[in-house]
């Protein structure tokens, strides 16, 4: 299961469930690459004519009816839809002709090569297929073999055609600061549909995949196609749809305005566009793309992620070697593996107006630097974790004073700030020198086992006057440079993890997550937001990666009032984290959290490593439960933020079961209605369903419920 040729010029990847078949199509002198099929996995004896199934298209002088077919369209010849690549050659010749001129395979992958023998242009189609998941990497690789250099529009990874269907209708999310991966699902329109990020990381507003359905896909049924984006930085991604029905879905880096210089002998490769199709509804889709985060993604996914304590909340910039310690004794005696300092520990800051970019600890606050917190720290049996920002600097810094050339910026221009802070400009190589010496350091010094990776600002004014014509190229080398540097710590540190954070989840992909060990979610820690927010994450990424964190009550951003145990309940979906500020909890609130904390690390495997299925209702409105299976081990997360809810559903249907086997009820806060040690045959849980308290028509707001099974005989 992986690159199997077909026929002469005919390629097909074959996945566990899904066959994508693509190769060289004749179209009078000119040689396309084109896609025939992507779908349900054929029979090997069936992909030859599979090929020859190509429904007719019907063109006229207005329109090319196979561009939408082609793997990497081109802004040229014939051609009037979405293009994935757009060129300037000398003279300003902007039609592109490609020929198709070789294939080289490789293990698992097969790169097409096509060429523009006018201008020396050589463009490589690369298709991967591992075979052991179901999702297809493509990407693109240019090089400039020519005498005169090349400008680049646009550059994709790589279009994708969705088989025809009788309707189409598109899933995906959006969001803003707080209000991240809010999930929104429409009609297709006739058209262009464009998501994109223009912040110079991966945004807030938008995220870079999208699923299509023929309007009929259901969480548990249903086809389903989805294109995904491995990249941090700058992107767009088009849905096109024709009036005579046809779609395909391009997606690469950068977005409108930027434009990218190839000089002779140079060459440039675009990031990851990945493929998937489900026929098992949106659930499917999602169990197939965590499963592949954690075979070909994530760097140490086979871990369990520590339960943390990080102390912003409740410090904020009033930070003392004292104060770091009285709190981190109190998370110790509640279980907490990894004692994270936030913001504050460093240089002059005091607030966010200065200091950012010194990173030294700050001689008053601890006057003998983080080693003896951090010694006591793991004196209490937990690993020491810091937040950093490297990317960012402060006007009022050393680092800015001696280094204001480092920043992003036009000579001329205005440096607005926001956060009172400037980007620094990573695709220089002394910037991420420097960065790379200050973090190793902080590590090796502090024996840090953890850093937060934050990044609070989207890019402005962003010039790079060194550069020249390459001062563009700032949008792509800037994530290059981040993802270098992380690389570097890993490499030298293997022990070392890091969460990606931008303002919560402004940095949150496919592309960061193969440096990173959990992603911070969003800022927005009230629990009743994050069930919405947590929802539309989980469509593509697993939650072994979503930090989620237990905070005050009233909470700071949103002043509603929550349980601790619905707060915990929320934050166990994911990663279990706490940032509330231990020292104002009562002591029964703070024995409740010992006994949350507990019962989540005895979960923990199932929840973090889990095939996850999302049953019901309309999280953080009605009632709602999240389900994770592993091996034998089922766990439930059911919620019901409003008591006097009486709507259906009542009953709770699990799901992903052995249909014939019975299952016991391991833990349970249920009551009589699946008290311990009863025994249910999974069709009944998957059929009949559970009456769980949350369920019940009376009762307070805000209820919630932990329930364990395992499996325990089959018939």
């Amino acid at each position: 299961m992986s690159i199997i040729p077909v026929a002469e010029h005919t390629w097909a990847a074959v996945t566990p469930a899904s066959t994508y078949l693509f190769g060289v199509e004749t179209d009078g002198d000119d040689l396309r690459v084109v896609q025939w099929y992507w779908g349900p996995r054929l029979p090997e004896a069936a992909l030859a004519e599979a090929a020859l199934l190509v429904p007719p298209r019907q063109g006229s002088s207005f329109l090319d009816p196979r561009d939408i077919d082609e793997l990497l369209p081109v802004d040229g010849g014939r051609r009037w839809g979405v293009p994935s690549l757009q060129a300037t050659y000398e003279g300003g010749v902007r039609s592109v002709e490609l020929a198709f001129s070789e294939a080289v395979p490789g293990p698992d992958e097969i790169e097409l090569v096509l060429r523009d023998e006018a201008h020396g242009l050589r463009v490589g189609l690369h298709v991967r297929c591992a075979g052991d998941t179901d999702v297809i990497e493509r990407w693109v690789t240019v090089a400039n073999e020519g005498t005169a250099p090349v400008r680049f529009g646009r550059l994709d990874s790589g279009s994708w055609v969705i088989p025809e269907q009788p309707a189409y209708r598109c899933t995906g999310v959006f969001g803003a600061w707080a209000r991240e991966t809010q999930l929104q699902r429409a009609e297709l329109p006739v058209g262009e549909t464009t998501f994109t990020s223009r912040t110079g990381a991966t945004s807030h507003r938008a995220n870079p995949w999208i699923m299509i359905d023929a309007g009929d896909a259901t969480e548990e049924s249903g086809e389903v196609w989805t294109v995904a984006l491995a990249w941090s930085g700058s992107w767009r991604l088009t849905a096109q749809r024709r009036p005579e029905g046809d779609v395909a879905v391009t997606s690469g880096f950068g977005h409108d305005g930027p434009s990218w210089h190839l000089a002779p002998g140079e060459h440039l490769r675009t990031p990851s566009a990945l493929g998937l199709y489900s026929d098992g509804g949106y659930g499917a889709a999602s169990r197939a793309w965590h499963h592949h985060a954690r075979r070909h993604v994530q760097p140490a996914a086979g871990e369990e992620r520590p339960v943390l304590y990080n102390s912003w909340e409740a410090t904020g910039f009033d930070l003392s070697e004292a104060g770091q310690l009285e709190l981190a004794a109190k998370a110790a005696a509640l279980g907490v593996e990894l004692f994270v300092v936030d913001d504050g520990w460093f240089g002059s800051r005091d607030c966010d107006s200065r200091g950012l970019g010194d990173w030294w600890p700050d001689p008053e606050r601890f006057p003998d630097g983080l080693t003896r917190l951090f010694d006591e720290v793991r004196g209490l049996g937990m690993a020491a974790g810091l937040w950093v920002e490297p990317e960012m600097v402060n006007p009022d810094s050393d680092l800015y004073r001696s280094r204001p050339d480092w920043v992003l910026h036009h000579p001329g221009r205005r440096r607005d700030t926001m956060r009172n802070q400037l980007v620094l400009n990573f695709a220089r190589p002394d910037v991420r020198e420097w960065a790379t010496d200050w973090l190793d350091g902080l590590v090796r010094a502090y024996d840090l086992a953890y850093l937060k990776w934050d990044m609070n600002r989207s890019f402005s004014q962003a010039g790079w006057p060194d550069a020249g014509d390459r001062a563009d190229m700032l949008w792509i080398e800037h994530t290059h440079g981040v993802y270098t540097v992380m690389d570097e710590l890993r490499r030298r540190h293997p022990a070392l993890r890091i969460e990606s954070c931008s303002g919560g989840g402004g940095r949150v992909d496919l592309g960061v997550m193969r440096r990173t060990d959990q992603v911070w979610t969003s800022d927005n820690t009230d629990a009743r937001d994050r069930q919405a927010i947590q929802h539309g994450f989980t469509y593509l990424y697993p939650a072994g990666v979503m930090s989620a964190w237990v905070t005050d009550s009233p909470n700071p951003h949103t002043r509603r009032r929550v349980p601790l145990r619905y707060r915990f309940h929320v934050a166990m979906a994911g990663v279990l984290g706490i940032g509330g500020n231990l020292a104002t909890w009562s002591a029964e609130e703070l024995a409740e959290a010992r006994d949350l904390v507990a019962a989540y690390k005895a979960v923990r495997p199932v929840v973090q490593h889990g095939r996850l299925h999302r049953l019901g209702g309309t999280p953080g409105l009605t009632a709602s439960a999240v389900q994770y299976v592993l091996d034998d081990r089922v766990v439930v997360l059911a919620y019901n933020p409003f008591g006097l809810d009486r709507e259906t559903p009542r009953r709770l249907r699990l799901a992903g079961l052995d249909p014939e086997a019975r299952y016991e009820v391991v833990t349970s806060e249920a009551g009589a209605t699946a008290p311990v040690g009863s025994r249910w045959h999974g069709r009944t849980l998957m059929s009949l369903g559970l009456v769980l308290s949350t369920r019940l028509p009376d009762g307070p707001d805000y209820r919630s419920e932990l329930l364990e099974l395992r499996r325990v005989e089959t018939s």
